[in-house]
């Protein structure tokens, strides 16, 4: 007899709205109401919506400095460390000449800064990511093109007035977003 698995809880709770002002007063109003785990898509970007969910990450930029300072000490390392090892004294020149060795350390400082940058962002962004729950929402797909949704996550701790409180925005509508385990 084959194993029943329990119920997946709720991912949220989805309010559809026709533009970026309703979308960004209606995520104050969440917040406003003591919502938390609120998340927002857009078909482009929207001012004041990052400050409005109240998002406060900066690790991308520390994460490209970091890349960037290894990256300048990798280059710098590596040169110093073969003029040394490997000496060739031309016209009583010194073996590590600060004005020789600044090429090649401002390329490498770019190279692990991007670098970085990138493999950070997709990273703390969890991406690629090929199935998210929202992607089986109907109409879901408007939100590429001139649709505004909001979601209130199911792990927030007032979840259970969620749908009851996104109907009172006046949005296109409301829906369930059920969890998924992603494609079969």
């Amino acid at each position: 007899m084959p194993e029943r698995k329990a119920p997946l809880p709720p991912f949220g709770v989805m309010a559809e709205f026709d533009d970026a002002e309703h979308l960004v007063d209606a995520v104050k109003r969440a917040r406003n109401a003591g919502f938390r785990r609120l998340d927002a898509y857009t078909p482009f970007p929207v001012a004041d919506l990052t400050e409005a969910l109240g998002i406060q990450d900066n690790r991308v930029p520390w994460l490209t400095l970091a890349g960037g300072v290894m990256g300048a000490a990798t280059g710098f390392g590596l040169q110093v460390w073969s003029n040394l090892d490997y000496p060739i004294p031309v016209g009583g020149r010194p073996l590590v000449a600060l004005p020789a060795t600044l090429l090649i350390t401002f390329e490498l400082t770019v190279l692990g800064a991007v670098l970085s940058a990138i493999l950070g962002m997709l990273v703390l962004n969890r991406l690629p990511r090929l199935h998210h729950p929202v992607f089986g929402v109907p109409d879901f797909h408007l939100a590429s093109s001139d649709k505004f949704f909001l979601v209130i996550l199911g792990e927030d701790a007032r979840f259970d007035e969620a749908a009851r409180f996104l109907g009172d925005l006046a949005p296109v509508r409301v829906v369930g977003v059920p969890q998924t385990e992603g494609p079969e």
